[in-house]
């Protein structure tokens, strides 16, 4: 245990002895310091302490190619500052590293436990892999600040994403957030997310018109993917979500009830879905392979299509509608019902809502029915009201 001045000079001679496979030589200034050579070549400086139950502790500092022996000396002196206070450096060190970052909370935390029980936790991975990790994934969850999180909002903004994006990114990162605290996580003692003001989302309801939807059926029909395309009209049949459509199976079709099961819906329960004439004659007309059950099985995987989205971009630029998105088919679908007079009760159960709030949507529309169903009174009523009152228009009064 040799014992030097430690010093520039000193470290460029210094060399482990022959047959060793390094040496600590301490300084002869301050104690405890010392930096270890070892027969590599390597030169590390260190701080020798004991900690509170007097054991002996070793804090590296850091490599002598990137250190002076001064900044070393400075950083050991308070490395030995605080044993001495009764802080051991080493647990302050290992607690920072026990932080995770943020990719690695998400992959190995987060959406494990969400996949146990939420349904559409591929959902969250991709908002979080596309939105929140490219710019927070490295840091570590102590280093994500509120200020982070409302520049990445911005940042969001900015490049023209809608509120209602940015939102979903915000509560995601905020139950993250909840999840480390309740799991005790290191490093985590609040949320970045609180006080996070979250952007106006303005509810965008499209429905097709009755021109608009012969356009659409017209591209529909002339597709080159048939089997998506026959989806996408079952779509619009039958205002069924696109999963229910894309993974339904031949076994849940009831043809005399004309009634296709969904076991798992949206609500997380089973549901029917009610097909009309043209449904149960599209069905009928499809391809039943004995091979496979599913009804619009991709001809490359024979699974169903996880998206129908490039097939839908094609038939709605045909068809002269690239402001139209595939769920508003669903949409459209109870627009057509409202404006037939259907109660919105009925509309609620056709659609498979669990909340009568969600299918109010359409009460705009009913009103609409209703106001233009008064207009076959007017036309009974008008012609005789108008008469009458032209005979019983009063004549001046005689001062």
């Amino acid at each position: 245990m040799p014992v030097v001045e430690l010093t520039a000079r000193f470290l460029r001679s210094a060399d482990c002895p022959c047959g060793q496979k390094k040496i600590d030589y301490f300084d002869s200034k301050q104690k405890g310091f010392l930096v270890e050579v070892r027969n590599s070549g390597r030169r590390t400086f260190y701080q020798r302490y004991r900690d509170e139950r007097g054991r002996e502790r070793q804090f590296k500092i850091g490599r002598a190619d990137m250190l002076t022996v001064e900044q070393a000396r400075r950083k050991a002196r308070s490395v030995f500052a605080q044993a001495l206070l009764g802080d051991n450096p080493q647990d302050r060190r290992q607690e920072l590293r026990a932080i995770p970052t943020l990719e690695v909370f998400v992959r190995d935390s987060y959406l494990p436990f969400v996949a146990t029980y939420k349904r559409s936790w591929k959902t969250d991975e991709t908002i979080l892999r596309i939105h929140a990790l490219p710019g927070l994934g490295k840091l570590r969850l102590d280093e994500i600040g509120t200020d982070r999180v409302v520049a990445l909002v911005g940042q969001m903004r900015n490049k023209g994403y809608a509120g209602g994006t940015s939102n979903r990114v915000v509560v995601i990162l905020r139950y993250l957030f909840n999840l480390a605290i309740k799991w005790k996580v290191p490093g985590v003692l609040s949320n970045p997310t609180a006080g996070v003001e979250m952007g106006s989302e303005v509810q965008r309801n499209r429905f097709l018109t009755r021109e608009e939807t012969q356009r659409l059926v017209s591209a529909i029909s002339t597709d080159e993917n048939t089997t998506a395309a026959n989806a996408i009209l079952l779509l619009l049949l039958t205002g069924g979500r696109r999963n229910e459509i894309t993974h339904a199976r031949w076994e849940h079709v009831l043809w005399d009830e004309r009634k296709l099961h969904v076991p798992l819906s949206k609500s997380g329960k089973p549901r029917w879905i009610s097909l009309s004439e043209a449904a149960i004659s599209l069905l009928r007309s499809l391809p039943r392979p004995d091979d496979n059950d599913y009804i619009f099985p991709s001809p490359v995987t024979g699974r169903p299509s996880p998206s129908l989205w490039f097939p839908w971009d094609r038939i709605r630029q045909r068809a002269g509608l690239e402001d139209v998105r595939l769920h508003d088919l669903r949409h459209s679908f109870a627009s057509f019902l409202v404006n037939g007079g259907v109660s919105l009760y009925i509309v609620q159960a056709l659609l498979g809502h669990a909340n009568a709030r969600t299918t109010q949507r359409y009460a705009h529309l009913a009103s609409d029915t209703l106001t233009q169903a008064t207009v076959v009174v007017d036309k009974i009523v008008a012609p005789s009201f108008a008469s009458v009152a032209q005979e019983e228009t009063p004549q001046a009064m005689p001062r």
